[in-house]
């Protein structure tokens, strides 16, 4: 396997950098949807795609759940050198996928109009909002799959396939999103049917190489394990809870504006939420990067390099907050302008506003993603679930709460820095007491020895 390298700063770098690239490049997936929803159909219409948008995080999410959850047990099974298990979790893993996305397409075809309803879609935004969502629902076995064979492939040692292949939907969504918005004018359904479009493509192209000589993993006769599959979903249901999070955070605080303020202020935080996105998928693309090495390490009782590998994440993640924060104000006009027409200057200047206030939130959300996804990779499911539950639900629905009740329609936007600032609290005292309690783990084993 292709997990160790010249040394671990290489081998750290080798998977970081394709996972970030990776991750922009599904943040943008949405982002190109946006705009040209925005510039080829109307600002209305962009609401009504933000508003849908949390079933497309569910797709990515419920992908991940399995991916993570596998990946680290076929790297942990690497590490012990058990290849033939790590074939048979990588064969139930595909299967289990394949049923679940047809699942999740018929629940989604036959319950649109109460689903888009539930999502906050109102009267002049429901028939974009069941358009886009009924489009997406006939692809999400493509988005599910190319998610999770993403991840996989990274595992198999291949983080710049992965990367390459990723970036290649990107373009050909942009190409599509072009044709099917602008030049066919199909509006909303053109939009989504691109995006659908380009994921199909992409599973194609991961295939080739699970197809191939190259992989290490195969599909072979297996007998189907409910203790596996439960384990497996144990490990990864954090990490679907924290690509789940924007979605939930962008179900709470589109039903919180739509309380407070008005539809206008939905075109605000939509272009809120694709920098917001972008800055999240980092932190998750980081901690999905070293999840494969640290599993390895971790598999193979190597402590001080798992520890490493985390230290290096943490060092990395801080000094992209900061540059992340700095960047998204200086962008934060040239970028409401792209999506909001010039006639409109009152929702642009608000837009701005609001995308100041947002950004003190991307300072912090790294340490918990990170640290989260670090549980995640040596099986500390239960601290794992209690960070991304933190971050995902409780404390955006908290901060929500308080500040909206104290400060009106202004405080939403307050909401997620104070959420993360929660969530930090708890984040770092859990690692407190996992650095105890694996330190004592250690004196025991000396002791034994």
């Amino acid at each position: 396997m292709k997990l160790e390298g010249k040394s671990l700063k290489h081998d750290f770098f080798r998977f970081i950098i394709p996972s970030l690239i990776a991750q922009w490049v599904y943040a943008l997936y949405t982002m190109i949807d946006g705009l040209f929803v925005a510039r080829g159909v109307s600002e209305l219409a962009l609401s009504g795609v933000n508003i849908a948008m949390p079933f497309v995080t569910l797709l990515f999410s419920i992908a991940l759940l399995f991916a993570v959850g596998s990946s680290t047990i076929i790297a942990i099974y690497l590490g012990e050198q058990q290849d033939t298990k790590a074939r048979e979790v990588f064969t139930q893993n595909i299967l289990t996928v394949m049923i679940v996305s047809i699942l999740t397409t018929v629940i989604v075809l036959w319950k649109s109009r109460d689903i888009a309803i539930f999502l906050g879609a109102t009267d002049l935004t429901i028939e974009y909002v069941q358009t886009y969502l009924n489009t997406i629902a006939c692809f999400s076995i493509f988005f599910i799959c190319s998610y999770s064979l993403e991840v996989l492939i990274k595992t198999d040692g291949y983080p710049m396939k992965a990367t390459i292949i990723v970036t290649t939907g990107a373009v050909l969504n942009c190409i599509l999103d072009y044709l099917f918005v602008m030049v066919f004018h199909k509006g909303v359904w053109g939009a989504a049917f691109a995006t659908g479009l380009s994921q199909l493509c992409v599973v194609l192209l991961y295939l080739t190489h699970f197809c191939s000589s190259k992989t290490h993993m195969k599909l072979v006769r297996f007998t189907p394990s409910l203790s596996l599959l439960w384990r497996t979903i144990k490990i990864g249901l954090s990490s679907g809870i924290t690509e789940f999070s924007a979605g939930i955070v962008i179900f709470l605080f589109n039903h919180a504006i739509l309380a407070y303020l008005n539809e206008e202020a939905i075109v605000s935080y939509t272009i809120v939420t694709y920098v917001s996105t972008i800055i999240v998928m980092s932190m998750a693309g980081i901690a999905q990067g070293i999840q494969p090495l640290v599993s390895y390490h971790y598999g193979k009782k190597a402590p001080d390099n798992y520890h490493r590998l985390l230290k290096y994440a943490l060092y990395f993640g801080t000094a992209f907050s900061v540059a992340a924060f700095i960047i998204s104000r200086i962008i934060a006009s040239p970028l409401v302008n792209l999506f909001i027409s010039p006639e409109l200057t009152q929702l642009r200047m608000d837009s701005v506003r609001v995308f100041y206030t947002f950004s003190y939130s991307f300072l912090i959300c790294g340490f918990n993603i990170i640290i989260g996804g670090f549980f995640t990779a040596i099986e500390y499911p239960k601290s794992a679930m209690a960070v991304s539950l933190g971050r995902g639900f409780v404390f955006v629905a908290v901060s929500l709460q308080v500040l909206t009740r104290l400060f009106g329609g202004d405080g939403i936007w307050w909401a997620a820095t104070l959420a993360e600032g929660m969530c930090l609290v708890l984040t770092l005292g859990l690692f407190v007491y996992y650095k105890h309690h694996s330190s004592n783990e250690n004196i025991g084993a000396e002791i034994r020895k």
